[in-house]
């Protein structure tokens, strides 16, 4: 056993000097590996710091401790939900001496170039090395990028197609060597054509085998990059010279071009597709379901139909295997998936979880993370993904700060890049006290799932006593286990030692059949709906707009109604208006559209104006990026 104990210095450098100042105590990974018991045969070096964890290693879980850190409603600043994973996690295992795994997702490189930086977590309590954690990784996020261009590729040109030529050009064309290929058979049985050899097909059969027959009005699927970058929300495709197509009959050409859009590649369906799915077989399912338009008839076009679905099964092949990488404090994590969570699950995979579980046996704890505030990342983690995994959390740690519970109570706005207004850098118990209403939501809410709860303060310098002993007299009025301070980003495990020790104490008498849904997902879309917004957000009821209606019958309609819900909404409020802070009540939200994720499995209806892919500030955090020529270490990360 190691006597290596991590020593922080006062003041905490940045992050990456941290992460640098460990270069010589960072382990080698095959080291964490075999401290994990995993064999030579489950894991696969990338370099000396990282490696891919073999599917293998997930056996049924035992009765490990499952844990979720979760949060308050945010500041633009994010409260450190990250940072207190890993410090949790180190202190589990550095100072208690318990085995643990924690689980959180790789971040997207738009935010660390853009304005928040990555999601290593920070100071003392993060994950090294931290730039290779933040940058490429081991390029799960490329491969989702490309997966879903090439859905975008294969959509454009099969109606570039599918418009100038005519069915018999079109079959003897998409047969290749006098045979159908297993994808379209694929589509033949689900047409009802019970044939193999392509010479035995009708007219009408080839007809309805060569014509998908997409409505461009009904395409939902957009192109995505890791980036943020404002221009490409709208954008016109099909401009260049050579996309001009003759009608099946003759006449003028006409330019094939439409109008669409890109989102950041964590938006992508195939990201949330990777976040719930179980097994190679599940994900290769899980991708060929994804519905990216409807025919002139209705009918749901899948990336089966379109015969991509298992190119996009060999792009992703390596990407369902999570990445192994440690702590400051030498405690394993495995990063893995990344969705968007305004608009889809904000958690690390199931599978990431699953194996967790799996390797720190039955006294042992997997610390999962859940993004943004609990009544998004918590809601869709119970609600969606523990729902999809069959896995059942035996805590929830519900993440607070002095400063997020001061604007809650109504403080100054926050802004990234601008100083602190007074009222955050000096005491006032007032603020913090009228603040505690959207904690106190937050774990009335975890309770309403059968879950216990533990609330964690992440410390700050400007913290002032008296305020920490209101939140914790406060939320142990409002049915928490245990509310205790956490200075783990300026110590490390060691600072998180009483959020561990409430943690551990908390499990011990958890009792994880509690845990229950907050819906059936058999109920009415609506009903599912109007539940989460007034359960969890507080609202007095939904509205809809005409667009969502049509989408609601059109989803029921075409067998998608008993689907889970994923709610879309700002992350800065219970309502859909991000200023309305602290604990409304009797507001409405208002649903202006519906969109499918058919193959991750779940509906999302968006509230509010939510985007699906940022921009960029006017000093993005790239200004400040550079690499050091002589050593090839990268500077100025964060």
């Amino acid at each position: 056993m190691s006597t290596w104990k991590l020593t922080p210095q006062n003041p905490v450098p940045s992050d990456i000097e941290v992460s640098r100042s460990l270069k010589d105590s960072i382990l080698p990974i095959s080291t964490i590996a075999e401290n994990l018991g995993l064999a030579p045969s489950q894991y696969h070096p990338w370099g000396p710091h990282k490696a891919k964890v073999s599917l293998s290693t997930i056996s049924p879980p035992p009765t490990s401790n499952y844990i979720v850190v979760t949060g308050l409603n945010p500041t633009p600043l994010g409260e450190g939900k990250s940072t207190t994973t890993i410090g949790l996690a180190q202190s589990l295992q550095a100072s208690l001496g318990k085995k643990c795994v924690a689980c959180i997702r790789q971040p997207s490189q738009g935010p660390t170039f853009g304005v928040k930086g990555g999601a290593a977590g920070g100071g003392y309590s993060q994950v090294v090395p931290m730039e290779e954690f933040n940058l490429h990784l081991t390029g799960d996020i490329h491969a989702v990028t490309a997966s879903n261009n090439l859905v975008s590729a294969a959509l454009e040109s099969r109606m570039f197609h599918e418009s100038s030529q005519t069915d018999t050009a079109l079959y003897s064309r998409l047969i290749k060597n006098g045979k159908f290929s297993n994808v379209q058979i694929s589509r033949l049985k689900k047409l009802g054509i019970d044939k193999i050899d392509p010479e035995t097909l009708s007219e009408s059969e080839i007809s309805k085998f060569v014509r998908l027959d997409i409505d461009p009005s009904t395409i939902t699927w957009n192109r995505v990059l890791d980036t943020c970058d404002r221009h490409l929300r709208g954008v016109t495709v099909g401009e260049g010279r050579k996309e001009t197509v003759k009608g099946k009959g003759g006449g003028e050409r006409v330019q094939h071009s439409r109008s669409t859009g890109f989102d950041i590649t964590v938006a992508s369906e195939i990201m949330s597709v990777l976040a719930v799915s179980s097994s190679l077989l599940d994900l290769r399912s899980r991708l060929s379901r994804m519905v990216v338009a409807f025919s002139h008839t209705n009918v749901p076009i899948t990336t089966e139909d379109l015969g991509v679905s298992g190119a996009l099964t060999v792009l992703m092949k390596d990407a369902i295997m999570p990445t192994l990488m440690q702590t400051a404090e030498r405690t394993p994590v495995l990063v893995h998936s990344g969705p968007f969570a305004n608009i889809s699950l904000g958690n690390s995979s199931v599978i990431a979880d699953k194996i967790a579980l799996s390797l720190v046996g039955s006294d042992g704890y997997c610390v999962t993370e859940a993004g943004f505030g609990a009544d998004i990342g918590m809601e869709k983690f119970f609600n969606i993904k523990c729902r999809t995994s069959g896995l059942k959390p035996n805590l929830a740690v519900v993440v607070a700060t002095v400063r997020a519970l001061k604007m809650h109570g109504g403080g100054p706005a926050v802004s990234a890049g601008k100083a602190l207004a007074e009222e955050y850098r000096s005491k006032n118990v007032e603020l913090v006290e009228k603040g505690m209403s959207n904690l106190i939501r937050h774990i009335k809410n975890a309770r309403k799932f059968g879950v216990k709860v533990v609330v964690a303060v992440n410390k700050f310098e400007t913290d002032d006593e008296e305020e920490i002993e209101v939140i914790k007299r406060m939320s142990l009025e409002a049915g928490a286990e245990d509310a205790v301070m956490s200075d783990h980003w300026a110590k490390g495990g060691d600072g998180a030692k009483d959020l561990a020790e409430a943690v551990v104490k908390a499990c011990s008498t958890s009792k994880p059949e509690n845990f229950k849904f907050l819906y059936d997902v058999e109920l009415p879309v609506k009903e599912k709906i109007e539940i989460i917004c007034k359960e969890i957000y507080g609202a007095e009821g939904v509205d809809y707009e005409e667009k969502a209606e049509e989408q609601i019958a059109e989803y029921e309609k075409n067998g998608f109604g008993n689907l889970p819900i994923c709610m879309a909404k700002t992350q800065y409020s219970f309502s859909t208006d991000p200023s309305l802070k602290g604990a409304p009540s009797n507001h409405r939200v208002t649903v202006r559209e519906v969109r499918s994720c058919v193959g991750a499995g779940f509906l999302y209806p968006i509230a509010g104006d939510i985007m699906t892919i940022p921009g960029l500030p006017t000093r993005p955090g790239f200004y400040d990026v550079d690499v050091d020529v002589e050593t090839g270490e990268v500077v100025g990360l964060f």
